[in-house]
């Protein structure tokens, strides 16, 4: 099974329901991840506020972030290479990564 891993900015929620608005996208692959999480996808998200260390001692992302500032936030790895900077992935390409249809969750 293929590992997923996001790198997100510094957040104060995942979900995107703190504050006056509402960010839709970060609802969307927080309910993304949970539905792969009960299939069994190995899928981690890391929050650059909560888990610095996560960032520095992952070699790809912190070679990436010295490259490329925190503007190629959020980050995404499947295995341990990067495919994807500066946005998170769509359904359609968790989809492809993991070969689960992702049909009821709400579209990106």
């Amino acid at each position: 099974m293929k590992t997923i891993e996001i790198f997100d900015p510094a957040l104060c929620c995942p979900t995107g329901l703190c504050g006056p608005n509402i960010n839709t996208e970060l609802m969307r692959i927080a309910t993304v991840m949970d539905a792969l999480k009960k299939r069994g996808v190995n899928i981690l998200r890391h929050n650059l506020k909560d888990e610095p260390g996560a960032f520095v001692s992952n070699r790809v992302v912190n070679q990436c972030l010295q490259e490329k500032g925190a503007d190629a936030l959020p980050i995404t790895l499947l295995d341990g290479e990067i495919v994807l900077l500066k946005s998170y992935p769509t359904n359609k390409q968790l989809s492809e990564w993991t070969g689960i249809s992702l049909d009821f969750v709400p579209v990106r």
